[in-house]
């Protein structure tokens, strides 16, 4: 039978490992941002936003790093990096400038990469510690899946490329249902709380697909040693 998300079982599977805890701490670290800094949608958006930057960055590194597997691999990223850079640059730009219109309500005429970073950066004097903890988990997911448990062996520069546009498309919904649940209600806490609500269950989310994917591994493992014997 196929496995589901929401089945408690593989969820609890999941957070076994405690890495999965730290993440999810991290993902309700906005929550603290909320309440302990009074941290309204335009901080918020812009953590996400640059969230996504630091996601891209380690998928050029994952997308390199399936080289130490073969010199397929390493063919492959030395043309798929330049072309992900570019590409995934312009879909942070545009959203970017998205965000900035649509949570701030700003339209100087200075949107630039550069200045679109500073602006994030500058919506909360907290900004760089959190952004700082998005940075520790994503290295330690990197160096702990990726490099150590040989995560590298069964990727590819494709599959790579691919993973992080979920994740702007989810936060492109998510601020949606935020503001609509905000200017419905008249309630802005409430359309933060969900575009935070949101985003935890998507990571929660990953942090299942995440252990499928190794259980995967560990199957395939198995299955070639059976094979051999």
């Amino acid at each position: 039978m196929k496995a589901r998300f929401l089945d408690p079982s593989e969820v609890a599977r999941a957070y076994r490992d405690p890495l999965s805890w730290v993440s999810l701490a991290v993902d309700l670290m906005p929550v603290i941002a909320v309440f302990a800094f009074g941290w309204g949608a335009t901080p918020l958006v812009a953590l996400y936003w640059l969230e996504n930057l630091v996601i891209g960055a380690f998928t050029i590194f994952r997308m390199i790093g399936t080289a130490l597997a073969s010199f397929g691999s390493l063919a492959m990223a030395l043309f798929m990096v330049p072309f992900f850079f570019f590409h995934y640059g312009m879909f942070c730009f545009v959203h970017g400038m998205f965000i900035r219109a649509f949570a701030a309500g700003e339209d100087d005429g200075a949107f630039e990469p550069v200045s679109l970073i500073q602006w994030a950066v500058g919506t909360a004097p907290e900004m760089l510690w959190f952004v700082a903890s998005i940075i520790v988990i994503s290295a330690l997911y990197y160096v702990f899946d990726f490099l150590l448990r040989g995560e590298y062996k069964t990727s590819s520069p494709p599959a790579e490329m691919f993973s992080p546009y979920g994740r702007i498309v989810t936060l492109h919904i998510a601020i949606l249902l935020g503001a609509g649940v905000a200017f419905s209600l008249n309630e802005p806490l409430a359309g933060v709380l969900l575009l935070i609500f949101i985003r935890v269950v998507f990571g929660m989310f990953l942090t299942v697909q995440r252990r499928r994917k190794r259980d995967a591994r560990v199957g395939a493992a198995a299955s070639v040693v059976d094979d051999d014997a």
